[in-house]
């Protein structure tokens, strides 16, 4: 906003006599209060001249100097930079806006002949007598208990809803209890198997869903005080496709407020590993419940980190995957072009399960498609190249060595300074006209967290619409840099690199966040606290190339338990308390949507 204020305001501030500015500098500490609130609001009623002409009065004085200010800091540096990249050279030759238009008036299904993953086998897996040992069991594991009548759907319906109902209070994880829908669909999933019908792996499996996902009769809250009443009659499309493989809805999880971090209108979602601590990112829902065995697996979405900050947070292994790879219809929208679901899971077999259900084209999603992927479980890793970073864990690198992979080093090349500025612009702009009525209206004011959205989509309202198009030029500069820098099959990475979240998003690629091992926490009360600190790494793969970061997971988990380990929650250690409000708290927060 600060050409706008420059244009109106000059000449105002050139008519106000010097002099008095000079009296005033020298006066008693009640005109300098005067005088600093006479300059806001003259501020003030300059820049309401040029938010007149972006039809933005509605901001009120103190509003309209935060967006002034964030402006000068954040917005203005980014459009510099955006011009830099792309608009030096006049004519649109080179550069072009990754924004794509499609004229298609439908997009019809059309015949899938792509081939569903070739499962392993499981046999010989019996009912643990504990149910905190079935809580913890993978999907085929679960899945064999019940073809082979070890246990039934409904049985394990029961035994996850006792654990969402006993640790929710702790952990804050869980918006919503589908219990009727659950044992409807757990029956039903029985029924068919008594008849001879085996809808596949997730057949009779209970599962969750972050709550950004529309399911008929139930409440989607997104995790805001203005719409946690709110039901929407939209049947998701990938709540379509699980219910469609016999898998069983047993609860809408937490997620951040508008897909925003992990602070939800209900508290504020913990991480069972250490419950002083937060699950940071709005899959918050997803990775808490399935760290703690309350779900087998869960759906989480990504804008801008949201499935592999808390996945890292709470030690699960999951997936963002390709962005396209999974129908979006029925899903809250933060940004049509950086938008995904995945799949939060015990490991990346369950990872590559799930994602073989989901994935496909959705008829209503025009950015969703047919990503014909290679089976991971067939895939020959000793025929890969895998680059590895400085910040790859090198546990990872070495398992991965031993078992053949060629591992190099590796660095990602790419000319573009401004990732995260592309990513702020995009993603802003996209959520403002998604929630322009909120703001306008007001409704802003009731978000449970004001330095989150409030402030982001504040600023996003005084973007040039030019300077938009710039960014998604600079980021189809940047994709075309990466794609002609990725020299190899895969690379190892930070999963959770700030700088990578951006890149990563931007570019569409996919990448499996994997548990390589605990750290004891820091300032531990208590020698004895079986608390943790969870290390990840991530395994990075072009897009279209998900079964390669699947295979190479599975690989180093076929080998390592990192993965099988179950979090303490309530069972914490001798003389271990819990302090509430925690005292643990995380650093200040970066935008993680």
């Amino acid at each position: 906003m600060v050409s706008t204020y420059n244009k109106f305001g000059k000449m105002l501030f050139q008519k106000a006599p010097s002099l008095s500015r000079t009296i005033l500098s020298s006066a008693s500490p009640e005109l300098h209060i005067h005088d600093k609130n006479s300059k806001n609001a003259n501020d003030a009623s300059c820049l309401k001249r040029g938010f007149s002409m972006l039809d933005a009065e509605f901001f009120n004085d103190s509003k309209m100097l935060e967006i002034e200010k964030g402006a000068k800091e954040l917005t203005i540096p980014i459009i510099k930079a955006n011009r830099k990249i792309v608009a030096a050279t006049n004519g649109g030759l080179h550069y072009p806006s990754s924004l794509v238009f499609n004229s298609k008036w439908k997009h019809e299904e059309t015949q899938d002949d792509a081939k569903n993953f070739d499962y392993p086998s499981v046999s010989g897996v019996t009912r643990p007598e504990n149910e905190e040992d079935i809580a913890f069991m993978t999907i085929l594991e679960l899945g064999h208990l019940i073809r082979t009548k070890q246990v039934s759907s409904e049985e394990l319906v029961g035994i996850f809803l006792k654990r969402l109902k006993r640790y929710n209070p702790v952990l804050e994880a869980v918006i919503t209890v589908t219990e009727d829908l659950a044992y409807k669909q757990a029956k039903e999933a029985d029924q068919l198997l008594a008849q001879g019908v085996n809808l596949g792996p997730l057949h009779g499996i209970p599962y969750g869903l972050k709550d950004i996902i529309a399911v008929p009769e139930y409440k989607t809250t997104w995790g805001s005080t203005t719409f946690k009443n709110q039901v929407l009659d939209i049947e998701a499309w990938v709540y379509k496709r699980l219910k469609s493989a016999g898998a069983v809805l047993i609860g809408k999880l937490v997620t951040g407020s508008l897909a925003y971090d992990d602070i939800w209108f209900g508290g504020r979602t913990r991480n069972p590993w250490n419950i002083e601590e937060f699950t940071t990112g709005s899959s918050a829902g997803p990775a808490a419940c399935t760290a703690a065995g309350m779900v087998p697996f869960a759906i989480g979405s990504e804008t801008a980190g949201s499935i592999t900050y808390p996945a890292a947070r709470c030690g699960v292994t999951a997936l963002r995957p390709t962005f396209g790879a999974v129908g979006r219809t029925g899903v809250l929208s933060l940004s049509e072009s950086l938008d995904k679901l995945g799949p939060l899971c015990r490991s990346a077999v369950d990872c590559a399960i799930v994602l073989d259900v989901i994935r496909g084209k959705d008829p209503d999603d025009g950015s969703s498609r047919k990503i014909f992927l290679d089976d991971p479980f067939s895939v020959d890793i000793t025929k890969l190249t895998v680059g590895y970073l400085e910040d790859a864990e090198m546990e990872v690198v070495d398992v991965l060595k031993s078992k053949g992979v060629n591992m190099v080093p590796f660095k990602l090349n790419y000319t573009v300074e401004s990732a995260q500025g592309i990513l702020n612009f995009t993603m802003d702009v996209d959520m403002l006209a998604h929630f322009d009525n909120w703001q306008r209206s007001g409704e802003d004011d009731e978000y449970e967290a004001q330095d989150q959205w409030p402030t982001e989509l504040r600023r996003a309202r005084v973007i040039p619409a030019v300077d938009y198009i710039q960014s998604q030029r600079a980021r189809g500069k940047l994709i075309r840099e990466v794609r002609e820098s990725f020299t190899v099959d895969a690379f190892v990475g930070n999963a959770t690199d700030w700088e990578k979240v951006c890149v990563g998003n931007l570019v569409g690629m996919p990448v499996m966040v994997v548990p390589v091992g605990f750290e004891k926490i820091s300032d531990s009360p208590t020698n004895s606290t079986r608390r943790r600190s969870t290390v990840t790494t991530g395994i990075y793969a072009p897009p279209d190339r998900d079964h390669i970061a699947l295979a190479l997971t599975m690989a180093y988990q076929a080998v390592t338990d990192h993965h099988k380990q179950q979090p303490p929650i309530d069972n914490l250690g001798p003389d271990d308390e819990i302090q509430n409000p925690p005292k643990a708290m995380i650093p200040p927060r970066i935008l993680k949507a």
